[in-house]
């Protein structure tokens, strides 16, 4: 029996994938992830890293449940990040003011520092993402971004 050899693929259709949500967010954050680990590096963040400080940058006294509700993170994988970033001394935890039990999270001043630049790392880093975009275009992505995940 002879084997007749396969045709070679001169060009790849990547037309089904390029139908679909999920091909296209991942291509488009893996981009943007590319560049933000490479920026964030100087600052020793990564991605769930900047997620965590900044929520706790416009949310001062946050907790720890909030953290886990909004990101989506497991508790058990939250402990071992804040208890990271207390020792880098950026966060600090503090009594809750209405419920005992719990811990609000608050950045140091070494943290406000970090995160002052951090941000305005990303703004930058956004805005050169977003360059091929009109900023209309920009809110729509945004907007239909979150119609999927919220």
């Amino acid at each position: 029996m002879t084997i007749k050899s396969a045709p070679a693929v001169d060009q790849v259709d990547t037309s089904y994938l390029e139908g679909l949500i999920g091909y296209n967010a991942r291509r488009a954050a893996l981009s943007v992830i590319e560049v933000f680990l490479e920026r964030m590096a100087i600052y020793d963040l990564r991605p769930v890293d900047f997620s965590v400080l900044s929520l706790i940058t416009h949310n001062p006294g946050i907790t720890s449940r909030q953290l886990c509700s909004t990101l989506g993170i497991l508790p058990p994988n939250l402990v071992g990040m804040i208890n990271a970033l207390e020792k880098r001394e950026l966060i600090q935890r503090q009594p809750h003011p209405r419920d005992g039990r719990a811990t609000g999270l608050h950045l140091t001043a070494k943290g406000q520092k970090l995160m002052r630049d951090a941000e305005r790392t990303a703004a930058e880093l956004e805005a050169e993402v977003a360059a091929r975009l009109s900023a209309s275009e920009a809110r729509t992505l945004i907007r239909l971004l979150k119609k999927i995940y919220l």
